[in-house]
C-alpha cells in the first residue's frame, strides 16, 4: 500500500487544490441515541479507534523522485489519531441547524497536507443525546464511491464485518516491469490506445467549452472562499411514482427536480433566466464491474455527462422530458463526450503536467460547467454507530473554483438526501433553495398523476 503512486485524476485533484478552493469532499451523519450507547466520549473513542483501523487512513502523500511531478501514498509515521477525529459540544436548541452550520465553517478549512488528508468531527448536544458526525475526506483520496467504503469503515455493520475478515495482502505496487516481450508489447499498444483516446477525448472537451459563459449569475459570482451547507430530504416514493408515469430514471427526475428548484429560486430573487442552462456537470463512475471499490482500491475512477438545466422552461413536465432527453443523449453517446470528459483526459496525462498545469487550468471550470450535481450510492442496510441508529446523511462534493454551488445526493432509509455546498457570499438564502426543491417535487408529483 505505501508504494502506491497517486493515479493521474487523484495528482490532478491534489494540485488543483488552493486555500481559497479546498478539494475535500465529505458527509453529515446525523444519529439517533440509543439505550445502553453511552455518552459523547464513548462515541468519540468508537469512532477514532475505528477510523485508526482503516489503513488507507493512515496514509499521506509524498513526492517521488520518478516519475517527474509524480507523488504516491505512504505511511505516516507520526500518526496521531487524535489529529484526525476531534469532538465539539454544540448548545443550540436547533442542533440540526447548527450542526449544519458549524460543517460549513469546518468545510471552508482546507485539510492538513502534511498528514493523511482526512478528518471526522464528532458533533455532540442535540436533543436526547443526539449527535452528528461530520467526516472530509481529500477527493485524492476517494472518490465517492470509495469514500463511501470508506467512511462506513466506521458503522457498525462495516466495522464487524472487517474484523471478522481474515487480513488480505496489499495490492501490488503499481508501475511493476516485467522483462516478458509479450507484456511490453502489450503495454505499448495500450499507450498508443490512451493516446488516441486522449485526442478523441481532448477535441470533445475543446468543443463543449464556452468563451462567453451565461448562466445565473449567482452561481457565477467571483468566489469567496466561505462555505455555506443546505440539506433538503425528499420522498424517495415519490420520486419513483413521477419515473414510473413519466419515464426516464429516477436521476433524470432528480435533475428535473434541480432545474425546477433553481428557477423558483432564481424567480424569487428576481434573477433573468438565461435561455438556455446553467449547466450541470453530472459525474458517472467509470468502475467496471467486479473492480474494487473498497478503501483499498483504485484511484478516483470517473467522467461526467453534461446537461443543460432547462430553467427557462415554465411547464414542469416540459422540464423533466427536456432532461429525460438530454440525458438519454448523453447515455447513448458514453461518458467520453463533452466537458465532463476532461475527468478521463486527465488520466492520459503525464505526473508533470499535474504538477504545472493543473493550478493554471484550475479556473477554466467555470468555461466547462456552473454547477456539479452528483448522486453517491450508499448501502441499502440500516445503518448505526455504536448501537445508535443512523437516522439521515448528506454527501457535500467539493466546490470547484470558479463555483458557486455544487449539490450531491443519496437515498438511505426511504428518502433522497441532497447535501448543497454553496459559496457563503454569493448564496446567503441557500436555505430558500432547499425549500424550493421540496416545492417542485410536489408539484412535478401533482402534474405527473393528473
Amino acid at each position: 500500500m505505501s508504494s502506491e503512486r497517486l493515479a493521474p485524476l487523484d495528482l490532478a485533484f491534489w494540485h488543483l487544490e488552493s486555500d481559497g478552493h479546498p478539494m475535500h469532499l465529505g458527509a453529515l451523519a446525523f444519529f439517533a441515541p440509543a439505550e445502553g450507547a453511552g455518552g459523547g466520549e464513548r462515541v468519540l473513542e468508537l469512532l477514532a479507534a475505528r477510523a485508526a483501523a482503516i489503513p488507507r487512513l493512515r496514509l499521506r502523500v509524498r513526492d517521488v523522485l520518478l516519475p517527474v511531478g509524480g507523488a504516491a501514498w505512504a505511511a505516516d509515521e507520526d500518526f496521531d489519531i487524535r489529529r484526525h477525529v476531534r469532538r465539539l459540544a454544540l448548545s443550540a436548541d436547533d442542533f440540526a441547524a447548527e450542526a449544519t452550520a458549524i460543517a460549513g465553517e469546518l468545510m471552508e478549512r482546507p485539510l492538513e497536507r502534511g498528514h493523511p488528508p482526512w478528518e471526522m468531527h464528532l458533533l455532540t448536544g442535540g436533543p436526547d443525546d443526539d449527535f452528528a458526525v461530520l467526516v472530509k475526506l481529500h477527493h485524492a483520496l476517494a472518490d465517492g464511491m470509495r469514500a463511501v467504503a470508506i467512511g462506513a469503515g466506521v458503522l457498525d455493520e462495516i466495522a464487524g464485518a472487517r474484523s471478522a475478515r481474515p487480513r488480505r495482502s496489499g495490492p501490488a505496487p503499481q508501475g511493476a516491469w516485467s522483462a516478458d516481450p509479450r507484456r511490453l508489447l502489450g503495454f505499448a499498444r495500450d499507450r498508443i490506445d490512451d493516446l488516441g483516446r486522449a485526442v478523441g477525448v481532448g477535441a470533445s472537451v475543446v468543443r463543449a467549452s464556452r468563451l462567453d459563459p451565461r448562466g445565473l449569475p449567482a452561481l457565477t459570482a467571483a468566489p469567496s472562499g466561505t462555505r455555506r451547507l443546505g440539506t433538503a430530504v425528499l420522498d424517495l416514493e415519490d420520486v419513483r411514482r413521477v419515473r414510473k408515469a413519466a419515464g426516464g430514471t429516477a436521476n433524470d427526475v432528480l435533475l428535473a427536480i434541480v432545474a425546477g428548484g433553481l428557477r423558483r429560486w432564481a424567480a424569487e430573487r428576481g434573477e433573468r433566466l438565461p435561455r438556455t442552462g446553467p449547466r450541470a456537470l453530472v459525474p458517472v463512475s467509470r468502475r467496471r464491474p467486479g473492480a474494487p471499490s473498497g478503501p483499498s482500491g483504485p484511484g478516483n475512477t470517473f467522467s461526467a455527462y453534461l446537461l443543460e438545466l432547462p430553467v427557462a422552461e415554465p411547464d414542469a413536465r416540459a422540464r423533466l422530458d427536456a432532461v429525460r432527453a438530454a440525458m438519454d443523449r448523453n447515455r447513448a453517446a458514453g461518458p467520453l463526450r463533452g466537458a465532463g470528459a476532461l475527468a478521463v483526459l486527465a488520466d492520459q496525462l503525464p505526473p508533470l503536467a499535474h504538477r504545472l498545469g493543473t493550478p493554471l487550468a484550475g479556473g477554466a471550470a467555470r468555461m466547462l460547467f456552473d454547477l456539479l450535481v452528483t448522486s453517491v450510492p450508499l448501502p441499502r442496510s440500516a445503518l448505526s454507530l455504536g448501537g445508535c441508529p443512523l437516522g439521515a446523511i448528506y454527501p457535500m462534493a467539493p466546490l470547484p473554483r470558479g463555483q458557486s454551488l455544487s449539490i450531491a445526493m443519496a437515498v438511505y432509509g426511504g428518502r433522497v438526501h441532497m447535501g448543497l455546498v454553496a459559496d457563503g457570499k454569493a448564496l446567503p438564502d441557500l436555505d430558500r433553495l432547499t425549500e424550493h426543491l421540496g416545492e417542485e417535487t410536489a408539484r412535478l408529483l401533482d402534474l405527473t398523476l393528473r
